[in-house]
């Protein structure tokens, strides 16, 4: 399969909420989603790990494409 580019699956993920008054580790997922400002949208790899950050957050952060 020389030559050929695999390309990854990838998701886009928004901040819709703020994490003013949010528990720590709810801002820490956050920021290890990448996400830094309100409506900020990120592209992250389509894996089981980031799909369960944002199920875990999902009143801040959700996947505006698939």
């Amino acid at each position: 399969m020389a030559g050929k580019a695999h390309k990854k699956k990838t998701l886009k993920v928004k901040m819709i909420g703020s994490v003013i008054g949010c528990p720590e580790k709810q801002r820490a997922t956050v920021r290890g989603l990448g996400l830094r400002r309100l409506h900020q949208v990120v592209e992250r790899e389509d894996t089981p790990c980031v799909r369960g950050m944002v199920r875990k957050v999902p009143h801040l952060a959700v996947i505006v494409e698939e």
